[in-house]
């Protein structure tokens, strides 16, 4: 029996939305496509009837994680009781909850090196996802847009990245904890 585009449709979101997880959980080259559809509940066979090939699913996975966590930080932002949505979006991003959260953190801090070796769509996704980033704190750092508040912005989400990547590395829970408070605080100067 066929299915309705809906439930097609449906079917691959699913795919995308666990790849991207596992991508980040685990990493894209250990991940593999039977492991995706398997929790997916589907066999490896259905993949190429969604897919045309791991990279183009690692694109996807990317692109959808990165939208859901500049929704995150965009709700957080609007939410920010003191009106300061560029502090509860570094707060938010710059934690041990996020730390802690390695399937559903920020693709970029999770699967950085991975992707900076991938295929030029999935580069090309990750780079959206990046400039995506950027104008959420750019907008909250300044929404004049002054000459310097892209480069601000550039800076802050490389270092907010950099500090989850670093702090996931870092062996101590302790030392792991300084590298995201020293981060903070060097953000909060901002």
């Amino acid at each position: 029996m066929r299915k309705s585009r809906i439930e097609t449709a449906e079917t691959r979101q699913r795919i995308i939305d666990v790849a991207a997880r596992k991508f980040r959980l685990n990493g894209i080259s250990a991940t593999g496509l039977t492991d995706v559809m398997s929790e997916a509940g589907l066999t490896h066979g259905g993949f190429y009837r969604h897919f045309k090939s791991k990279d183009q699913l690692v694109a996807e996975a990317c692109a959808a994680a990165t939208t859901n966590i500049v929704a995150v930080l965009e709700k957080v932002a609007s939410e920010s009781e003191d009106g300061d949505g560029f502090q509860a979006i570094v707060e938010r991003y710059v934690s041990t909850i996020h730390r802690d959260d390695v399937a559903g953190g920020c693709p970029l801090a999770g699967m950085g090196s991975e992707l900076a070796h991938g295929d030029e769509n999935t580069r090309a996704a990750a780079s959206h996802g990046f400039r995506e980033l950027v104008e959420v704190v750019a907008k909250r750092l300044d929404p004049q847009r002054s000459d310097s508040t892209e480069s601000t912005a550039v800076f802050a989400v490389a270092a907010m990245i950099g500090a989850i990547t670093i702090s996931r590395i870092m062996t101590d829970s302790d030392a792991s904890a300084s590298v995201l408070n020293h981060v903070k605080q060097h953000l909060d100067a901002i």
